[in-house]
């Protein structure tokens, strides 16, 4: 009953995955904290009201169990969080995703990656030049991953070709978005790698995109950007392969471009100007001969330490609207690490806490 055990433990992990209010750093500590995700989610209302906001509602058991018929119908399988197949690299970072859908050849993720991004409304000559960079960095044994939109995305995809390519999407991976990369994705999802966090059928919304955003540069030793205007999402990308610790790099552009404004940015914050594939490998380094050290997350699982009324107020009174640091907080408290983590634990689990970049929270009203 070897096999019954591991689908039990799946549904579980996805009923603990799919409860309101569980993001990636809650789920990891509840996993630490109570070893299985059966323990955790019986856990999950006491420590809810401890925190004295409302229960979280638990994903059903059969809305789970739909789910999963729908992904394997669909041919995708399922990549958890320090399980099997899933991506080292992103693992590293403190926001993995506890689930992964994935479509394709898992083989592909034994390759060193490269993630390229860039504007959606691209010049015809930023266009080729990506095509051509990735078609030069497949070539050379590298996975290009990209995100699957319209632009520099796409001209990614297409010139690493559909066998050498792994497409993040910010929705179900049986959703197809844009409309006109339908005959693409399906192309990646047989030949490459197609990859989503979000459930099936999860249409594609504004507050996904930054999600994806984060797997993109998580799976990559390095992204490159090719013209991004300032604030957009290429940007995020950027920004996120830095605070991961991974190389940024970024193709020049005319100043008299908004769309190379992006890009000139980055490279006057340090990031490395690239001209050609051979510069995106000297920048990140010989295939394999490369380890990317992370730093320690700001607040990893803490062992099962209980806290008390008089622990919970002092932790409480500590926090407000504005983001602070764990760091400061447990400083400031005067109490161990693990009772404060025990503490914020039980606010975000009622609803009351939110975790922001780098280790910070804020106390929600």
């Amino acid at each position: 009953m070897a096999d019954a055990g591991l689908y039990d433990d799946r549904i579980a992990r996805l009923r603990l995955i799919r409860t309101s209010g569980i993001g990636p750093v809650t789920y990891a500590q509840l996993i630490a904290r109570f070893g299985t995700p059966a323990a955790a989610l019986a856990a999950v209302p006491d420590m809810a009201r401890r925190g004295g906001g409302k229960v979280p509602v638990v994903a059903a058991l059969s809305a789970v169990e739909a789910e999963v018929a729908t992904v394997e119908r669909f041919g995708g399988r399922y990549l958890f969080l320090g399980q099997g197949l899933y991506p080292p690299l992103l693992a590293r970072i403190e926001t993995a995703p506890p689930a992964l859908i994935v479509r394709g050849r898992l083989a592909l993720l034994e390759r060193p990656a490269v993630a390229i991004v860039g504007a959606r409304n691209a010049s015809a000559a930023a266009v080729r030049f990506a095509r051509g960079l990735a078609a030069d960095l497949a070539e050379a044994g590298w996975l290009v991953v990209s995100g699957l939109a319209r632009g520099i995305d796409t001209a990614a995809h297409v010139g690493a070709g559909a066998a050498r390519t792994a497409g993040v999407i910010a929705g179900g991976s049986d959703v197809v978005y844009p409309p006109e990369n339908a005959e693409l994705q399906a192309a990646i999802a047989a030949e490459g790698l197609l990859i989503a966090e979000q459930p099936p059928g999860t249409e594609p919304r504004a507050r996904h995109f930054p999600y994806r955003n984060r797997i993109i540069a998580g799976l990559a030793l390095g992204t490159v950007v090719v013209e991004a205007a300032p604030k957009s999402g290429s940007l995020i990308t950027a920004r996120l392969a830095g605070e991961f610790g991974r190389d940024v790099m970024a193709v020049p552009g005319s100043p008299l471009d908004p769309r190379a404004q992006g890009c000139n940015l980055l490279i006057r914050e340090g990031a490395v100007l690239v001209q050609s594939a051979a510069d995106v490998i000297e920048a990140i380094g010989s295939i394999g001969g490369r380890t990317v050290a992370m730093p320690a997350a700001g607040y990893g699982a803490p062992p099962p330490m209980d806290a008390d009324d008089g622990d919970r107020r002092v932790v409480t009174n500590l926090l407000g609207p504005t983001a602070v640091a764990v760091d400061e907080v447990v400083r400031q408290s005067g109490l161990p690490p693990a009772i404060v983590q025990t503490v914020l634990l039980e606010l975000e689990l009622g609803g009351r806490l939110e975790r922001h970049a780098g280790g910070r929270v804020s106390l929600g009203f």
